[in-house]
């Protein structure tokens, strides 16, 4: 039997030669995973023996084939709650949790919500959980992704707030006139796809990453159709692709739309634009 920091040394190395990024850490998490315990306690008590040493191969393995650490574990952390996450819906990033903040900043009085491709639910669950007085509509084409999102909403004690619908896009509801709009639509163009790292080419839906050739289809269907389901001076905000900030903008017709803002990520490329309603 082997102690854990020999299981991780030994696991560290399989995952670097699988060119997995981040190989000490993503091995620390399978590890904590599989033991039921932090990545404080693998250090302090690095002599301990593993008893799960089968199951750690497992996991580890499929890491090693560039299956997502999230899909294995079933969790990701998203504006500080656990969502869980299968291949049936996009991994929450933290780029993304710069459109909730977004929608806080520029809506807190918001009562009814409506996020579009709504996936694990943790853009309109997380606003929910934040506004205590809101509601939400959570709308998505993937009636597995639904099922995904209402777990969330049980797990997080808002689901007498929500209410799932499969949609593409505004198709299926009826009128309603939001306060909020939120989107993180499929924006990868097709042409771009297998240059992506394997993680996400291989293994996350790809209907929820790419919406066809220029990657813009569904952003124009939100910019042209959210104005007929929101109240005057409501907000559309939406999450882009790094290089779509100059063609997004000129999609909004100032007729319509006051182009609040488009905000930069964390590496100050162009993310989440925010639009209000004349």
């Amino acid at each position: 039997m082997k102690s854990i920091a020999e299981v991780l040394r030994e696991a560290t190395q399989i995952l670097e030669n699988a060119g997995v990024p981040e190989a000490r850490r993503e091995a620390g998490s399978l590890l904590s995973f599989v033991i039921g315990k932090d990545r404080t306690f693998l250090i302090a008590h690095s002599e301990d023996e593993v008893n799960d040493v089968d199951q750690f191969r497992e996991f580890l393995e499929r890491r090693a084939a560039g299956e997502p650490l999230q899909y294995i574990t079933g969790t990701q952390d998203f504006f500080g709650r656990e969502f869980r996450v299968t291949p049936d819906v996009l991994i929450p990033r933290p780029e993304t949790e710069l459109l909730v903040e977004a929608a806080l900043e520029v809506n807190k009085a918001a009562s009814l919500i409506c996020d579009v491709g709504t996936g694990s639910g943790c853009i309109a669950l997380t606003l929910l959980c934040e506004l205590d007085r809101a509601r939400a509509v959570a709308l998505d084409k993937s009636p597995a992704a639904l099922e995904i999102a209402k777990f969330n909403a049980q797990k997080l004690a808002v689901a007498d707030r929500a209410e799932f619908v499969v949609s593409d896009c505004f198709d299926s509801l009826d009128r309603h006139e939001f306060d909020l709009i939120v989107s993180n639509p499929p924006y990868v163009s097709a042409g771009v796809l297998a240059g992506l790292q394997r993680e996400v080419r291989d293994h996350e839906p790809l209907i929820a990453l790419s919406p066809g050739p220029d990657g813009l289809s569904i952003i124009r269907r939100l910019i042209q159709d959210s104005p007929k389901f929101l109240k005057q001076d409501g907000h559309l905000i939406m999450e882009i692709g790094f290089d779509q900030g100059e063609a997004v903008q000129n999609l909004v017709d100032s007729n319509v739309w006051e182009l609040l803002e488009v905000r930069p990520d964390l590496q100050c490329i162009p993310r989440i634009v925010l639009l209000r309603k004349r």
